[in-house]
């Protein structure tokens, strides 16, 4: 791979971090939603990430060594991905951002205006300590793709002067 394709691979996932910084800061500010437009309480969300592609040959010489695979296909790759032909950048993408499937926190405020007839309120479950950690992997990562990004365009830099 060339060092531009590096830098692709870099700016990839600081695409993906920084909409997964962007979740985690949705899910801080409704933590305490108890009434969304559907009339639920604010449910979590979760990035998916997913592997944006990578070496062709290489995919196609592992998936002929792996037994009882159909050619051309790893295990557990999604339909549609970069195995079975179609082409995608390099690095990770962001192949959906999903809710969580846990039940509401129910608390009992009988003067909230969202308490049921027993006088319990539905609350999102949302950790705050959990989203902090999110958000500091996020960002960590973020940043070394930032790093990585900068160490690349010295290197390119320094071949070009060597080349002169």
């Amino acid at each position: 791979m060339n060092l531009f394709g590096m830098i692709d691979q870099s700016g990839a996932a600081m695409q993906a971090e920084r909409m997964r910084a962007e979740v985690v800061a949705a899910n801080m500010a409704n933590a305490e939603t108890t009434r969304t437009p559907n009339g639920t309480p604010y449910r979590r969300q979760h990035v998916i990430f997913a592997t944006g592609g990578g070496d062709q040959a290489f995919a196609g010489h592992l998936s002929g060594l792996i037994p009882g695979q159909i050619p051309g296909q790893l295990a557990g790759a999604v339909p549609g991905s970069l195995l079975n032909g179609e082409s995608a950048a390099p690095g990770v993408r962001i192949a959906g951002v999903v809710e969580d499937t846990a039940p509401a926190l129910k608390r009992y405020d009988p003067s909230h205006p969202d308490a049921d007839a027993e006088g319990f309120v539905s609350y999102p479950d949302i950790n705050p300590l959990t989203e902090m950690v999110d958000l500091m992997g996020a960002t960590r990562a973020y940043g070394l793709n930032g790093s990585a990004v900068q160490a690349e365009k010295s290197m390119i830099a320094s071949a070009l002067e060597i080349a002169k």
